[in-house]
């Protein structure tokens, strides 16, 4: 149910405003340390730390998942989430850019995700959908 999970965090990131949501398969890479990153960004600290908040409260509700580990809370300019098979992170906007994580994985598939309305979200859940 990986493409669920990767859904779920990406509504949460996108319910809080993140920017630029992407989902990243590292599995064909090989030499990946996790299957999937998902990356986002806010313009501020508090939007970054706002993101991270949602994503722990939905995780836990939708998903009863915790993260293995987590980085960055204390400065809130680069949060990481780790969840084992899928690590979440959430940058400040000019810190995404300067690290251009998307480029240093540039062979993995990676998929873009937009806001849907909660109406939307109920209907493709009862469609067995994503």
């Amino acid at each position: 149910m990986i493409t669920h999970d990767l859904r779920v965090i990406a509504d949460a990131i996108l319910d809080k405003k993140g920017q630029d949501v992407v989902s990243l398969d590292l599995r064909p890479v090989g030499t990946a340390i996790t299957d999937f990153f998902v990356v986002c960004n806010a313009d501020s600290t508090t939007a970054v730390s706002a993101i991270a908040d949602n994503i722990l409260k939905e995780t836990k509700e939708k998903l009863g998942i915790k993260p293995i580990r987590m980085q960055g809370m204390e400065n809130e300019f680069w949060i990481i989430l780790d969840y084992g098979n899928i690590v979440v992170h959430i940058f400040l906007t000019q810190y995404r850019e300067f690290y251009n994580l998307e480029s240093l994985w540039a062979d993995a598939p990676k998929k873009t995700y937009k806001f849907r309305k909660l109406a939307d979200r109920k209907t493709k859940a009862d469609n067995g959908g994503e």
